[in-house]
């Protein structure tokens, strides 16, 4: 009766593989495929298999039967069946066919399926950025992640917070219109759980897209924890508790980091993380912050504006104390204006009680802070390492945060393990960790002409979206005073009530402020750093980290003519203006009306 199944060809409709792809259309599987593998297992074990355990086990193995020949599947089958039925720990074939350059499919042992060229431990940005640049290049790259695709910044970073903060800017300017002549007849309202449905919805899409980007690369998946056995293995525990075991001669760390909770009685159970803020389902009546960081501001911003009572608890005088100092006052003074209580030089949280319904925050100075629906910590974060068993690959930390070690080329103190992003410590900023990713990529599998590629970790931009937002890329004053020398260094400022607020009738002092800062160093002024707060300055920051990286002296950028009416025409108008030496950055000089620079073109046979 087998044989004879065995020998027809009919589809068979299996639901399980159906529904893990989350298809339109039914994966047909044919009766030769089922009935063979029953009648092996019915040979091997001598008892009775059920439907369940049948499609559970071929489901498992349905993240990988894309372009695979028929055979290949069969066997996968059967390995993974006979593995589990007698008790025996898993090698899992993730991978059980690649594409030759003629576009065919490759079969491949299951000792070849568990082996890669390059295995990344972590689907954030950085190390999704990396494995796909590692797939151009031909080769055979896997990422293993326990959770969802895109990591912190897809899913509690970056992306849900400007989502966030978008809102909240929408929210600040209903508060505005009224000074340009718009009324409501009846009051606007927020509605926080329509908000985050549709935010998490978008995630989610960001999810498929990942995923889609991941398939499109022949980048496999693989889920679970992953820990390392030595140097090139890596075991990965499934969500059953069921171990694999995959080699590779390249492993990429890339596993980022997460909010951590400072000592205090009652501080864990009664508080939540910047990840917990996105799992909210109202907007809360009274909250705390606690926090100093660039975290604590933004999502103290964020809720002040769309309406809870929002406390900021500071260890010490202000927040942002390592940004330049023209930033981290005028912030605070905004702060302070739009309604947001600061506790400072508090040395931070002492303890937190609840009665169940509301909370009370004790601080270390003696303040308490009664009646809070929610206290959000936003005091630091750490490197997600600890399960990864990292002694195991002979892979160094560092000693007072627990990042780790790297050069400047990404690698660890051990040959064939490398690390980026937030694992390091060094820049902690998505785009820094897909730079590094890819630029490591490069260098291992490119060929010669990329066996020198790195990132800089100099004159990176970064936007901080407070209310309102800040830019700021290269050294502060105190640090261009400290490298260069007090007489070496010259400071461009300029503050000013930003357009938008002309119509305003109110106390020119009243309005918001814009603050920029350039600083120069040297007898030709090459900007070493660039500061502004305000409306705007996250969109025009980027146009000026690309000046300030090809090396931009004042006279650069006294050269380029204002855009007007616009706050960015500032920094090319800070006075006194066109009266520095006239020494250019550039490769071509734009100095004294010069000519543009033209493309270099193939000359034509």
């Amino acid at each position: 009766f087998f044989l004879f199944l065995a020998s027809q060809s009919y589809p068979v409709e299996l639901k399980s593989v159906h529904a893990m792809h989350h298809c339109h259309l039914a994966i047909s599987i044919p009766y030769s495929m089922l009935t063979t593998t029953m009648l092996v297992l019915l040979l091997t074990n001598m008892r009775p298999l059920s439907s369940k355990s049948f499609a559970s086990a071929f489901a498992s193995t349905s993240s990988s039967i894309s372009n695979v020949s028929y055979s290949s599947a069969k066997n996968l089958a059967f390995q993974r069946f006979a593995a589990k039925h007698q008790g025996l720990t898993r090698v899992r074939p993730a991978f059980l066919s690649s594409t030759s350059r003629t576009g065919g499919p490759v079969s491949m042992s299951a000792a070849d399926a568990t082996h890669f060229d390059y295995l990344v431990i972590g689907a954030g940005s950085g190390g999704m950025a990396s494995a796909r640049r590692a797939a151009t290049y031909g080769k055979k790259v896997a990422v293993v992640e326990k959770g969802r695709l895109g990591g912190t910044c897809v899913n509690v970073g970056c992306v849900p917070k400007k989502v966030m903060w978008n809102a909240a800017s929408i929210a600040e300017t209903l508060h505005d219109m009224k000074h340009y002549g718009f009324t409501l007849d009846k009051e606007a309202k927020f509605d926080w759980k329509f908000l985050k449905d549709a935010r998490d919805k978008y995630i989610k899409r960001l999810n498929g897209i990942y995923a889609g980007n991941m398939e499109n690369s022949k980048v496999v998946s693989i889920k679970g924890m992953a820990s390392f056995t030595s140097p090139n293995s890596v075991q990965v525990v499934d969500g059953d508790g069921e171990p694999a075991t995959y080699t590779a001669d390249h492993v990429l760390i890339a596993t980022g980091g997460y909010p951590v909770f400072p000592s205090g009685g009652g501080v864990r159970e009664h508080s939540i993380s910047s990840d917990g803020f996105f799992e909210l389902e109202e907007l809360p009546k009274k909250v705390v912050v606690v926090g100093a960081g660039y975290i604590a501001v933004e999502l103290a911003g964020v809720l002040n504006a769309l309406g809870s009572d929002t406390s900021l608890v500071l260890r010490k005088q202000k927040a942002l104390r390592e940004f330049d100092d023209m930033i981290s006052d005028q912030l605070d003074l905004e702060m302070v204006k739009q309604g947001i209580t600061i506790h400072r030089n508090t040395n931070g949280v002492k303890s937190i009680t609840s009665d169940g319904k509301t909370k009370t925050v004790h601080l270390q100075n003696g303040e308490v802070i009664t009646d809070v629906d929610v206290v959000l910590m936003a005091a630091g974060r750490a490197p997600l390492v600890e399960s990864l068993n990292l002694s195991m690959a002979g892979v160094s930390q560092k000693e007072n945060k627990g990042t780790i070690v790297v050069n400047d080329y990404s690698e660890t103190t051990t040959k064939g393990v490398f690390a980026i992003g937030d694992v390091c410590g060094n820049v902690e900023l998505t785009p820094m960790a897909i730079a590094a990713g890819r630029r490591l990529a490069d260098r291992l599998f490119g060929g010669p002409e990329w066996k020198n590629a790195k990132v800089s970790y100099d004159n990176v931009p970064t936007v901080v979206f407070s209310h309102p937002p800040i830019g700021t890329i290269g050294l502060t004053e105190k640090q261009a005073i400290e490298k260069y020398g007090q007489n070496n260094v010259k400071i461009y400022r300029s503050k000013f009530a930003n357009l938008y607020y002309g119509p305003w009738q109110v106390d020119q002092d009243d309005k918001p402020k814009t603050a920029m800062k350039l600083i120069c160093a040297g007898d030709t002024e090459l900007v070493v750093g660039l500061h502004v707060i305000g409306v705007g300055a996250d969109e025009m920051l980027q146009g000026f980290g690309i000046a300030m990286k090809m090396g931009a002296t004042k006279a650069d950028f006294d050269s380029c003519i204002a855009i007007h009416p616009t706050a960015a025409e500032e920094f090319v108008t800070l006075f006194p203006w066109g009266l520095s030496k006239q020494e250019t950055g550039a490769k071509i000089t734009p100095l004294n009306g010069a000519p543009n620079p033209e493309p270099k073109l193939p000359v034509s046979s």
